[in-house]
């Protein structure tokens, strides 16, 4: 397995987490991969041959050439059908709303093909041009080049909207959200609303994934590390609470986590 990130423009840098390239050479017998929440939205071009997303037991759909994933609160099973080759947006979680001009809640959990975000024919020539590209460096400057004319024509997120998640990221999701609106509790509702159209989900939603972001790094980067000292660093109440949203948001116990064949693309990720 090939992956690798690359810096977006600095024009971009606020907006964007990085761009991401992914090769799998084809095998006889693919392994299903999970993929696990991470706050973020995915911009995705598929490059290689298909790839099936399981919704349930051997049941599947093939992922769209080019979409764009919104916000998952649950894990899901992915399995190539042939080789992997695949350039991808990543995109914080106020991100992708200064660009699409549709609410976020409605790309919730689901792959949503470009084309209905941003028309056929327009959707149609960056599809091809990022096919046509030569290289990594080449498709992010076509995307680039596509976002930033995109910016100049949308409505940039709420200043609301950015604090809050600037305050949850800065806290690694442990401050609440009565504590962040404190001084203006009557805006919580204001803001519940711009969450589900700007983000897909929920403040209290986005600071949980958050915060199993933080304690999936420790897990991964300090292998070994007790689980009872994981909790107490990513400040859950204690071991059986971290575990319990361990598994709601993975679907597996944290120590079945480490080098689990299926897991091997999520620890990437997080790495």
């Amino acid at each position: 397995m090939n992956y690798q990130t690359f810096q977006p423009h600095p024009n971009l840098a606020a907006l964007i987490s990085c761009y991401w390239t992914l090769e799998v050479p084809a095998s006889d017998h693919p392994d299903r991969q999970r993929i696990i929440p991470d706050g973020k939205i995915e911009m995705a071009f598929i490059l290689g041959d298909n790839i099936k997303r399981y919704t349930s037991g051997q049941q599947f759909i093939l992922q769209p050439r080019a979409f764009v994933l919104g916000q998952t609160l649950e894990p899901f099973y992915v399995e190539p059908t042939g080789s992997v080759n695949s350039f991808s947006v990543s995109f914080y979680p106020y991100g992708f709303a200064n660009f699409a001009d549709v609410p976020l809640k409605t790309l919730a959990n689901k792959e949503t093909p470009i084309s209905d975000l941003f028309g056929e024919e327009t959707a149609r020539k960056l599809e091809q041009h990022i096919i046509e590209a030569s290289n990594t460096q080449e498709r992010i400057t076509i995307v680039e080049k596509f976002l930033l004319n995109r910016l100049n024509q949308t409505t940039t997120v709420d200043t609301i909207v950015k604090s809050t998640i600037a305050t949850l990221v800065a806290t690694n999701g442990n401050t609440s959200i009565s504590n962040i609106l404190k001084k203006e509790p009557s805006k919580r509702r204001q803001l519940e609303r711009k969450f589900a159209e700007k983000i897909g989900i929920s403040p209290k939603q986005l600071g949980k994934v958050i915060r199993l972001q933080s304690a999936l790094k420790i897990l991964l980067n300090h292998e070994g590390e007790n689980l009872t000292h994981i909790a107490y660093e990513s400040n859950y109440y204690d071991q059986a609470h971290f575990i319990k949203d361990f598994k709601e948001f993975t679907g597996i116990n944290p120590k079945d986590f480490l080098g689990h064949k299926n897991m091997e693309l999520s620890s990437a990720f997080y790495k």
